[in-house]
């Protein structure tokens, strides 16, 4: 008999993967497989690793193609074949999340269950905007009601009761009851310039405003184009958006970005763009996979110093990363090159590699000014003494301008393959990350590699790219893109740095106090 699974039911935020809780992250990585809604963000999706089983079952307010019961049952059906199963729902699932209904099937059946709460749009949604929903000048409660009608399209809300409150009210899912919400509270003795807002996405790049008041806000939305998801707001706090409003003023506030990187590398760009307000979707556009076994590496260390002078050559992170490793598991000891009867001198194509050297305790000889092989190749010829040897540690296929200037100079060269890159293919998020580029919705994509550059385009299956704003770190990975016809524009150096300047310089604001 297969043992029982259990179920998380989870809270993934209103849209800012910045506001998913510790542990749903967590559980994002963990569960043998996630049941999302369509609130759940792009950006969010994009955190799921690939093993991890997906069910979409797309409930939004009005539009539930797949209806609660049969939620229910799938939930049921997966912890019962002994998985660990994610319910991601967007907002906080207690919030009309209906994750009260979808507890009572498990509880009957026994099957175990956690609560995760996450962040609810009442609350996330009017910060975003700059509206505080409680103020000691202006009120000291706030409620949260559904403005979703029951079948029939009534809505059961005691609009008298919600006017002698005097609170903020939040109306969620009520954007098609709009004018009856209005009308209703206005009916009840509301004044008419009560000030009230309307927030469409909210907390996401997309996230857009209206404020106005009771009696014209129906109006103003409609001219505005307000669409779902969005929130109702009413109450004297809604004054304060104007002021208060902050999200919009962040540098890159408003901006999205599609983030291509090999699927071993935590993107240190995403986490500056974040910080810098853009909300960032992250596609693994590749992935490293060691060359195993490898003979040639021990063989070339074997004989390498034999020369006065020997030069190690390192041309990525991941290629000094898998290099200790290689040598980890061959048990070879990295003294052993510093015991021969040369002159060790280390190279690294930039920066980045070299910080990675240092934290394997070495520090590079050489770093070129320009990063990219050309200018490797050509520094380590006019530094390296006649007769001199280098040995290459790199990915296979890598630059071949590294090695002219070294040829001509006459140096002993040993190009190794450390590893090899692969394409990721992503079938489970092909859909929404497509979507999203070819909407408008996405401002860039990054590329750091050519390699990523292939690596996008075979998982994208795109007949076209010419609408795709390529921004790139470094001359062959423009060419790359360009040879897919993408509008491209180059770092003014190889660096994460240099590529965030380039997106500030191209897509950045002024952030304002």
């Amino acid at each position: 008999m297969t043992e029982k699974g259990k179920v998380w039911l989870a809270g993934a935020g209103p849209g800012d993967a910045g506001l998913l809780t510790v542990k749903t992250r967590q559980l994002l990585c963990e569960a043998d497989v996630i049941v999302y809604d369509a609130l759940v963000s792009e950006e969010i999706l994009c955190q799921i690793p690939d093993h991890v089983e997906r069910i979409y079952v797309g409930k939004r307010s009005g539009h539930h193609p797949v209806p609660q019961e049969e939620i229910n049952a799938i939930l049921l059906q997966e912890a019962q074949k002994g998985k660990r199963v994610l319910r991601l729902k967007g907002g906080d699932p207690f919030v009309f999340g209906r994750g009260g209904e979808e507890l009572e099937l498990l509880t009957a059946h026994q099957i175990p269950y956690e609560i995760v709460p996450g962040v609810t749009s009442a609350s996330a949604v009017p910060a975003y905007a700059g509206i505080p929903v409680t103020h000691r000048d202006y009120t000291s409660s706030f409620h949260v009601i559904t403005g979703h009608p029951r079948k029939g399209g009534k809505l059961q809300i005691d609009f008298d009761a919600l006017v002698r409150l005097n609170g903020t009210l939040i109306f969620l899912m009520g954007i098609t009851a709009m004018e009856s919400i209005c009308s209703g509270l206005l009916e009840a003795g509301m004044e008419p310039d009560m000030p009230a807002a309307v927030l469409e996405r909210g907390t996401t790049a997309a996230q857009r405003s209206v404020v106005s008041d009771v009696k014209h806000l129906p109006k103003e939305a409609k001219k505005a184009g307000i669409g779902m998801p969005a929130i109702i707001v009413v109450g004297k706090v809604c004054r304060l958006g104007e002021q208060f409003h902050w999200a919009e003023k962040r540098v890159l506030g408003g901006r999205q970005f599609l983030i291509t990187r090999p699927r071993q590398h935590s993107s240190s760009l995403a986490r500056k763009l974040r910080d810098l307000g853009a909300q960032v979707l992250e596609l693994p556009a590749i992935r490293t996979k060691p060359v195993e076994p490898n003979p040639e590496l021990t063989a070339a260390l074997e004989q390498f110093g034999t020369s006065a002078e020997s030069w190690l050559v390192f041309t990525s992170p991941i290629g000094v990363a898998t290099f200790f490793e290689q040598l980890e598991k061959q048990a070879w000891d990295i003294r052993k090159l510093f015991r021969k009867q040369t002159e060790l001198r280390i190279a690294a194509i930039g920066s980045a590699t070299g910080q990675a050297l240092r934290s394997f305790g070495l520090i590079a000889d050489l770093v070129p000014d320009v990063y990219d092989a050309e200018h490797l190749g050509r520094s380590i010829a006019q530094n390296a003494k006649p007769g001199s040897e280098v040995l290459i540690v790199r990915a296979k296929d890598g630059s071949e301008a590294l090695l002219p200037p070294l040829e001509d100079a006459g140096l002993s060269v040993q190009d190794v393959a450390l590893y090899e890159t692969v394409c990721e293919l992503h079938e489970a998020l092909h859909d929404e990350i497509v979507n999203a580029v070819c909407s408008g919705e996405v401002d860039a994509v990054t590329f750091t590699s050519a390699s990523t550059v292939h690596g996008f385009v075979q998982s994208m299956k795109l007949t076209d790219y010419t609408n795709i704003r390529a921004v790139c770190i470094g001359v062959q990975t423009a060419k790359e893109a360009e040879r897919y016809g993408m509008q491209v524009q180059i770092s003014d150096q190889a660096t994460i740095d240099s590529l965030v300047e380039k997106l500030l310089l191209l897509y950045g604001k002024e952030e304002r106090a």
